[in-house]
């Protein structure tokens, strides 16, 4: 039974969520963008893939707001900032080290500039073993989280 879970996690950790190629993304990360529900200009500062969509973090003036392709503009202009670009890209597989002691593969599904240093969305559960945790309990249900945000130095490259 424990091997039929393991086989289950792998497959589902490499599985894409958006099918056989990744959709493309509206703007870049650190492109400057209008943002259309509060009239104002940012800048990207994070992607992740969710609810089946890119949702990206816009940075306006110091508050993160979250929008769909529908809700921005890019402009084109990359904001200049004291960072270098992110070292993995969205889609990428890596081993999350910094998890327990299995060292299983992962896709990365996002990626986000905080406090100047870019973290990266994998996920730590499949959401069939959360769903499965979750009706286990009776009398006080625990909300999961699936995914998480770790740095770079958790990940490494999965070299194909």
């Amino acid at each position: 039974m424990i091997e039929l879970i393991n086989i289950l996690e792998t497959s589902w950790y490499l599985s894409l969520p958006w099918g056989q190629t990744i959709p493309p993304i509206e703007v870049n990360l650190l492109e400057r963008v209008y943002l259309r529900t509060t009239r104002t200009f940012g800048y990207c500062c994070g992607i992740q893939w969710k609810h089946e969509t890119w949702l990206y973090s816009i940075d306006c003036r110091n508050e993160i707001l979250h929008a769909t392709q529908h809700q921005i503009i890019g402009t084109g202009d990359l904001v200049t900032l004291p960072v270098p670009k992110p070292a993995l890209v969205l889609g990428q597989k890596v081993i999350l080290t910094s998890h327990g002691n299995d060292a299983k593969q992962r896709l990365i599904l996002g990626i986000a500039l905080v406090n100047n240093s870019w973290f990266y969305l994998v996920e730590l559960v499949s959401p069939t073993l959360v769903l499965s945790a979750a009706e286990g309990l009776t009398k006080s249900p625990t909300i999961f989280n699936r995914f998480s945000l770790v740095g770079e130095k958790s990940l490494v490259r999965v070299n194909l």
